[in-house]
């Protein structure tokens, strides 16, 4: 048998050569005798015949995107589409869904059940050929093909699969391995109750395996449900299974771990392998499912449940994770792509259901792998249903097969209703105290019968049918008993008389109102109560009332009024009793007041939606995300909201930060009604104060009557005269009677509020009937002289009416005296209109004109006071205008002094404005703009000892707060490998910028001294905290992060200010000399002939110097052929002018730049020392002037104080830092960057000038030729070396560009004005002189204008950062037009930096052809290619991740991806940081919709993602599955964040802010 010698080749199941062999000599012989013929073209011939199903039958993998209708086109909530056929589909342009699948379920496209609309997508559109033909094929097919593939699939379903099902029996298969001995293999299974932690332990100690390989294993195991751990003898495969088992059988069940024979495993590993090849092959042909189809459900010879279908169904639960989706995916590619064996199928799975339900419960795997999950594909169609008989399943189960067509049918019928009715009269009747016996929140039966009555309601039933309805039998008293009890316990729950019960009732009652469930239990035990009281006399149903919630015997007595007042009793019962009559009357609210019920009251669905989303929107605006969590979802998880939310709120779009939000109508604010029986106590307390508030703001009275309610529908219309009944006037009258006392504790303001609530509603009602029965004077409902009556004798109690007239003038109720003159007005409103109507029938208008007097004179009233109001306002005004114009007078002469010291703070702004310069503003040469008047004192103050300080070169250091990190923002090229930092050379930087040292500031300044001991002290404090606990913080001590004492930002150290070059002359004679001398100093040729003499001289002393260090003798030999020219001294040793502390922080920062961007260790005498501060000057200036060009600002007066203050500081010290470094070093690194532009054969290892970044090569130049400066007395000046270097190092740029641009092809030359002809001229003749030295390296271009264009846009970002660097390094204000965006910026640069406009003009005036033959032969010219990060695919990973910074796919949080790095296993996200952007990264989490920021090991935090539905949310995690696009402001905002180098800074502040980030292994995702 070839499978053992295929298979078992030793420990690892998977050898590469299984994917070459098997197909070979197992797959292959299988497909012959399946074709008859060459596979590749029998199984063409078929598909080429094929009439394949129209259903899609995709299945989705964990994780993938799924999606839904939201337009009611689906049969029900599980028809969910795939992404391709979604996109294809009529769908797309309907509201949808977009959720993740947990796998296991496929596409449902082409199924015409499970659509109501739209079942097709473009692509399973059914064909419009002839059925009839279609079947014939079908038939020539299988006549063709059967008696190959019959036996095929019967072969290897009966022998190979149920081999893999019944490997325990079998020993058969031992026979076949004789040839290779008795091998065994250890095979740990997978189970849900061990952690990946335990696994892996365990199996280092049961294998001796490294960690990684343990890793290896347990994610295996995880993924493929079981992994073979441990290859060889049976003895030895059972010790370790013996470890295995006793290492985890101490808290829970071990593992599960068997050792199996290598031929057993061979077999089942073939198992699989046949299976997903029947799976590939049943594609070919639909005959060839229908086939397998046959085969599969074909009963055995052993009976019923024999077929191999049923077995492979009820040995679900003895197969691993691997083996499992194998089939599952089979069956779903087979059984469940026809209609017919879909139904035979569903009858074996409905048969067999029980048991598989038992074992799915008994088993511990998810559900997504067990074969239970099938359910949802069957029995969510009702074809599929109506087939499967009830017999064969559970009555559980039953029940859930109906339908809800069926239910509301069964619901409408007669039948139905005398069966729910007589189940209720045979219930038992408690008529006892609530608090005594028992009481149940769960009353199904009850709530059942609630929404049938609801329902005959609506439906008109009762009025069409009246003699079927059995009314008479009904019990209004036990129809309200169950419900009423819930309520009443409730109620006393919130008194606190269920104390003792624990949390359990208080999560009862939590749910019981909750919005998840309240739709079923509280609404529909109101909607009982509503109903039994229509049938019912109200006052016969208060007395019930009163009698449940136990308050009967307060309100019983003739003198209640009186009586409860006089009561001496226990503070704990009058406060239980308050809070049950508070309770009480706010079930009467609602009993009342709730019409909101389709059927109830004469509404519609959508106005039951409508009035909860005014009410929510009463509260506060909400997000959309908000309101559909407050409002109950329907069978399709749909709430309709979106129906009626634009005729009562107006949407507010997001900004960059924030969500959108609803906003109520004004107009809808009428329909707030304070006791909405969906209110929490909390929530009710939110709306009163904010509607009270916007009527404030509004001028109106902050009263908040009851709103106009809907009529009730003709069952319920009976309703409203419990407003009007005896009991409930006696009970308002009596609480209106305890509020005439303030003190006794026997009444509350809630108690009185809802009195006079229901006074309101009564108003209102009366008011509504009025207006309704204008054609019929005759009126039942007359409120208004129920309660003007007075009470009868003998107690002769004054009436309601009187009683609230009596508490309008009461103190105590301040409160309340808004809603008592509204009932005093509304009485007198109806009294007017009841007189009108009496006197005038047919008209009412008499009435309405009375009301709109009243309104007209209360809006005069507030118009007044608005007024009057007003003419304050402005009165004070004025005296304090006068007031301060008095006070400025008479202190003239203190305003005139301190005018006068603010003087020269401002004379120093206009000295450095543009507008202030008289002569040419130039930046950099002899002629550039120097500050007159001598130094300018810069005076500072310390913001931990608040003292001032000057900053002087001599005087104490001052420092500003720092954060220096490696960077890859601007890099163009992340493959590049990293260096070796031992023997990394950082001295030239390349092009691409891979990688650099960015420094960033807060901007905040502190002494040395005091900065010191703060960071000392915050030393210590952390040597504190690392003894209590065992967590990182957000700043690293250890690497030298603290943050800032003032504005708390994450710094790493400290730059020293330093001031500007002294100069002591004056300006105009400054000016004079150098304009005099201009003349005398030498140009580029003469000064780089005396600086090649001082190169050779000090590379001659240099050597000397090295020699005699080496050899401890001095050789003479060559030192006298390079003498020094005149004014050179090679022996002088320059003073340093900073005093000890300005050093000290000047070795400080350098070490710190050197540590951070190398990532080595402190070491102040390292060579590199200088070049990384000069590194990390010229980077943080190129990535502020991409940052500036992304957001289209000019390039001076638009950047942050804390920017501006950074740079200088950080220029400045570029200048200085060669003062502490070794003078040899920094002029050896002079002398290699010269090299780099004039070569010089002594000088080995130049590079290429296209492996040289320029400015980075400007800026080391400039900051590095004060050590060789310093040695020079011959009077050359150091501004003229600096507009030598510019010039050298921009015809280097020019070169460097026009070898790498490649100028596009055009049919005709473009037009240009005359003012550029020279330039293209010139930079044609520049381009071919460098093609006749470079031959045929250049192609030939005859273009000028687009090399020019090439030119210009090449060299303008080096431009732009010259100017900045040089702005920065001499102090020289920049003019109008760089302050400004405008076209003039080329020429504005160009004057700048003492540049002609054409550039080419360098080349021309100063160099020779000779020159350039040279230096393009010191050269080698290199192809540029530009690089992307590779993408890696992340389908099967559980959290895929995208960088967001070159857009690799990433698998986060999971141990299969983990690597080491540093000698510590990280997360592939961590890792990616380190190799992607120096150790700072952002990630977009895709399934849960996060962005992650990370730097580091040990720091992150969560961001919010740039994607927003359609109301201005985020949705993390995916849970409400709106569509989600992308917003481009918040997309720059993280972009700006990333540029910036904010993302360290961002994630000190979120850990700071949120402890809890801290504590999250940042590491591992």
């Amino acid at each position: 048998c070839y499978v053992p010698k295929i298979y078992c080749l030793g420990p690892n199941l998977n050898p590469q050569n299984e994917d070459l062999l098997a197909p070979l000599l197992l797959q292959s012989p299988l497909e012959w005798y399946l074709c008859g013929e060459e596979p590749s073209v029998g199984l063409a011939k078929l598909e080429q015949n094929n009439q394949p199903s129209q259903l899609c039958g995709h299945v989705f993998k964990v994780g993938e995107p799924t999606y839904s209708c939201r337009y009611n086109c689906a049969a029900d909530p599980t028809c969910v589409l795939c992404m391709q056929c979604f996109l294809g589909s009529v769908h797309k342009e309907h509201r949808y869904r977009m959720t993740t699948s947990g796998g296991g379920g496929f596409c449902d496209c082409g199924d015409t059940e499970a659509w109501k609309k739209g079942p097709y997508c473009q692509k399973h559109e059914p064909n419009i050929s002839d059925s009839s033909q279609k079947l014939i094929g079908v038939k020539s097919l299988i006549s063709l093909i059967g008696r190959y593939v019959f036996g095929g699939v019967c072969f290897m379903i009966a022998f190979y699969y149920c081999m893999l099902v019944y490997w325990e029996k079998c020993n058969l298969l031992i026979l076949f391995s004789r040839e290779r001995g008795d091998t065994y293999y250890c095979m740990l299974f997978n189970d849900e109750v061990h952690t990946y932690e335990q696994v892996i332990y365990t199996l280092q100690k049961a294998v001796n395996c490294t960690q990684k390989e343990a890793v290896s294993f347990a994610t295996t195991v995880d993924r493929d449900g079981r992994k073979s751990v441990r290859f060889g003898d049976f003895q030895f495969c059972e010790q370790a299974k013996s470890v295995i088992v006793r290492n985890t059988s101490r808290q829970t069940k071990p593992l599960r771990v068997q050792v199996m024979h290598s031929s057993v495993v061979a077999h089942q590993c073939f198992a699989l392998k046949a299976l997903t090849w029947l799976g590939q092959i049943i594609r070919y042909s639909d005959a060839l499912r229908r086939i397998l189809c046959q085969v599969g459900l074909q009963r055995g010879p052993e009976g019923e449940n024999s077929s191999l279908v049923d077995t492979l169904m009820l040995c679900d639960s003895k197969m691993w994770k691997g083996a499992r989706n194998v089939y599952h995916q089979l069956f779903m590619s087979s059984l469940l792509m026809d209609t017919k064996y879909k139904k035979l199928f569903a009858i074996q799975f409905a048969k067999n259901y029980r048991r598989l339900q038992t074992d799915f419960m008994e088993d511990d795997h998810e559900r997504v792998v067990s074969v239970t999950s099938l359910s949802v594909q069957l029995f969510t169609a009702p074809t599929v249903v109506s087939t499967a008989n009830p017999t064969h399943l559970s009555s559980l189960f039953c029940l859930f097969l109906l339908s809800s067509a069926s239910f509301t049918t069964a619901c409408r019928t007669m039948s139905a209703f005398g069966l729910m009715l007589h189940t209720m009269l045979s219930s038992s009747f408690l008529s006892g105290c609530v608090s005594q016996e028992k009481v149940s929140i769960h009353l199904p039966v009850s709530r059942l019968l609630a929404g049938l009555h609801a329902l005959l309601s609506k439906t008109e039933v009762a009025y069409r049918f009246p003699e079927q309805l059995p009314l008479s039998e009904l019990s209004p008293p036990m129809l309200i008993e169950h419900p009423l009890r819930c309520l009443v316990l409730c109620a006393q729950v919130h008194a606190g008389m269920w104390r003792r019960n624990g949390f359990s009732l208080v999560n009862q009652i939590y749910y019981y109102h909750n919005v998840k469930c309240r739709v079923e239990m509280f609404d529909k035990d109101l909607s009982m109560l509503q109903a039994g009281a229509s049938m019912m006399d109200p006052n016969h149903f208060l007395m019930i009332m009163l009698s449940r919630f136990e308050l009967y015997h307060i309100f019983s007595s003739a003198d209640c009024r009186k009586r409860y007042s006089r009561e001496n009793a226990n503070k704990d019962v009058v406060q239980q009793n308050n809070t049950l009559i508070e309770e009480m009357l706010h079930l009467v609210i609602m009993i009342v007041g709730e019409r909101y019920t389709a059927g109830v009251g004469q509404v519609e669905c959508s106005d039951e939606i409508r009035r909860e989303i005014v009410h929510q929107l009463c509260i506060r605006p909400m997000a959309h995300s908000e309101l559909v969590k407050a409002l109950p979802e329907n069978e399709n998880k749909e709430t309709g909201m979106e129906r009626v939310i634009d005729s009562v709120a107006s949407f507010k779009k997001p900004g960059v930060t924030g969500r959108g939000l609803y906003k109520l109508r004004p107009e809808c604010a009428k329909m707030f009604n304070l006791y909405f029986h969906h209110y929490s106590r909390a929530d009710q307390s939110k709306a009163e104060e904010a509607q009270r508030k916007i009527k404030r703001q509004n001028g109106e009275d902050s009263v908040l009557p009851p709103p106009v309610l809907p009529r009730f529908g003709p069952l319920f219309a009976s309703l409203v005269n419990i407003l009007q009944c005896d009991v409930l006037l006696g009970i308002l009258g009596a609480v209106l009677q305890w509020a005439m006392e303030p003190s006794g504790g026997h009444w509350s303001e809630s108690m009185l509020q809802r009195v006079l609530h229901l006074i309101g509603m009564g108003l209102v009602e009366e008011q509504q009937h009025l207006i309704g029965s204008a054609e019929d004077s005759d009126t039942n409902f007359n409120f208004t002289l129920k309660i003007s009556r007075p009470g009868e004798a003998p107690a002769n109690t004054p009436s309601i009416l009187a009683l609230l007239e009596t508490l309008q003038n009461a103190p105590h109720l301040e409160v309340h005296k808004d809603m008592i003159r509204w009932i005093l007005k509304t009485v007198a409103n109806i009294k007017t209109t009841r007189e009108c109507t009496a006197c005038a029938p047919p008209s009412d208008s008499s009435g309405h004109s009375q009301e709109e007097t009243v309104r007209d004179k209360d809006k005069a009233e507030r118009k007044r006071k608005a007024e009057m109001a007003r003419l304050r306002r402005e009165k004070i005004m004025a005296q304090m205008s006068e007031m301060q114009r008095h006070f400025i007078n008479e202190n003239k002469e203190l305003f005139q002094q301190s005018l006068e010291e603010l003087d020269p703070s401002t004379s120093s702004t206009l000295e450095h404005s543009p507008s202030s310069c008289d002569s040419t503003l130039v930046c950099v040469g002899p002629r550039r703009w120097r500050a007159g008047g001598g130094e300018r004192r810069q005076v500072v103050t310390c913001i931990l000892c608040q003292e001032e300080q000057e900053i002087r070169t001599d005087g104490k250091a001052m420092v500003l707060a720092a954060f220096v990190q490696r960077s890859t923002v601007m890099s163009k090229n992340r493959k590049r490998p990293p260096h070796n930092p031992d023997k990394y050379d950082p001295l030239f930087m390349h092009p691409d910028l891979s990688f650099g040292t960015h420094t960033g500031s807060c901007g905040h300044i502190m002494h040395s001294h005091c900065w010191q001991r703060y960071f000392e002290a915050v030393q210590a404090k952390e040597q504190r905290r690392q003894q209590r606990l065992r967590v990182h913080t957000s700043y690293d001590v250890e690497n030298g992060e603290f943050l800032c004492p003032l504005c708390e930002c994450l710094s790493n150290t400290v730059i020293p200010l330093l001031p500007l070059t002294k100069t002591s002359c004056s300006r105009k004679l400054l000016l004079f000399v150098c304009v005099c001398c201009s003349s005398e100093q030498p140009d580029l040729s003469q000064w780089l002939n005396i600086t090649s003499l001082q190169m050779k001289a000090m590379l001659s002393a240099h050597r000397k110097a090295k020699a005699a260090d080496a050899d401890g003798v001095v050789d003479m030999d060559g030192v006298n052929d390079c003498p020094p020219p005149d004014g050179f001294k090679l022996d002088y040793i320059p003073k340093n002018p900073y005093s000890s502390t300005i050093k000290e922080m000047l070795t400080t920062f350098g070490t710190a730049s050197y540590k951070v961007g190398l990532k080595v260790h402190p070491n102040e005498q390292d060579p590199r020392v200088p070049i990384m501060c000069w590194g990390s000057c010229a980077y943080t200036i190129q990535s502020i002037e991409r940052l500036l060009v992304d957001e289209e600002k000019p390039l001076f007066g638009s950047l942050p104080c804390r920017q501006d203050d950074c740079l200088s500081s950080l220029t400045r010290f570029g200048s200085a830092c060669w003062t502490v470094s070794s003078h040899a070093t920094v002029q050896n690194h002079f002398i290699r960057l010269l090299a780099a532009l004039v070569p010089d054969p002594r000088v080995e290892n130049t590079p290429c000038i296209l492996d040289i970044d320029m400015f980075h090569l400007l800026v080391s130049l400039v900051l590095s030729h004060p050590a060789v400066f310093s040695l020079d007395s011959s009077g050359l000046s150091a501004d003229t070396a600096q507009l030598h270097f510019l010039h050298l190092v921009t015809v280097a740029h020019i070169v460097q560009i026009l070898l790498t641009s490649v100028a596009e092809e055009v049919r005709m030359e473009q037009e240009s004005g005359g003012a550029e002809r020279e330039e293209e001229e010139k930079v044609c003749m520049l381009y071919n002189t460098l093609r006749m030295h470079l031959g045929s390296g250049l192609r030939e271009v005859n273009s000028g204008w687009h090399l020019w264009c090439c030119v210009k846009a090449g060299i303008l970002p080096y431009l732009r950062t010259a100017a900045m660097f040089f702005h920065y390094l001499n102090g020289a204000p920049a003019p109008p037009e760089l302050h400004t965006l405008g076209v003039g910026e080329w020429e504005a640069l160009c004057g700048y930096l003492c540049l002609p406009s054409n550039l080419l003009q360098l080349f021309y005036n100063n160099w020779d052809k000779a020159s350039l033959k040279t230096f393009c032969e010191a050269n080698d010219l290199l192809i540029l290619v530009t690089s992307r990060c590779p993408k890696s695919g992340g389908d099967k990973s559980r959290a895929p991740t995208l960088c967001l910074v070159c857009g690799a796919m990433l698998c986060s949080q999971s141990y299969c991806c983990q690597t080491e790095l540093e000698g510590e296993d990280v997360g592939a996200c961590t890792a990616h940081t380190f190799a992607c952007g120096a150790g700072v990264g952002i990630f977009l989490r895709v399934r849960e919709s996060q962005v992650l920021f990370l730097a580091g090991k040990t720091k992150g935090c969560f961001y919010a993602p740039p994607y927003l539905d359609d109301y201005g949310e985020t949705d993390q995690g995916l849970r409400r599955g709106n569509p989600l696009h992308l917003c481009q402001e918040r997309y720059r905002k993280i972009q700006k964040l990333w540029r910036q180098h904010s993302i360290t800074e961002e994630i000190g502040h979120a850990q700071e802010a949120n402890q809890t980030l801290v504590g999250i292994d940042w590491q591992h995702l």
